[in-house]
């Protein structure tokens, strides 16, 4: 049933076959596409650097308001500083993201001479 060929060629073939394809042993076809965990990770952490500054930016405007007996302007007083928190935790991730990644000279906003 083996047509005369034993496991040992087909090893040998199937290593020829990757090698002609330029796959290793650890590689597999996918591993070229872009990394879906890594970004799923980058999104998530987007997410709750917006997200969480305002939530706790409200719940402390409606501590305050329960405290002084002012509903609902504490909580109306907090949002904006929770979404200029939130805003900055954002562009702070970004740009540390962007000096992970390639610099270019020419970036507008850069110190020129």
């Amino acid at each position: 049933m083996n047509d005369g060929r034993d496991e040992q060629s087909f090893e040998e073939r199937l290593a020829a076959a990757k090698a002609k394809a330029g796959l290793l042993d650890s590689e597999t076809p996918s591993s070229s596409a872009p990394d879906v965990g890594k970004a799923a990770s980058m999104a998530t952490q987007v997410i709750a650097e917006l997200a969480i500054p305002i939530v706790l930016a409200m719940g402390f405007g409606w501590w305050l308001d329960k405290v002084f007996h002012c509903s609902p302007w504490l909580i109306i007083l907090a949002l904006p500083f929770g979404m200029a928190a939130g805003i900055r935790g954002v562009l702070r991730f970004a740009g540390s993201k962007r000096q992970d990644g390639v610099k270019t000279d020419d970036a507008p906003g850069g110190s020129g001479p």
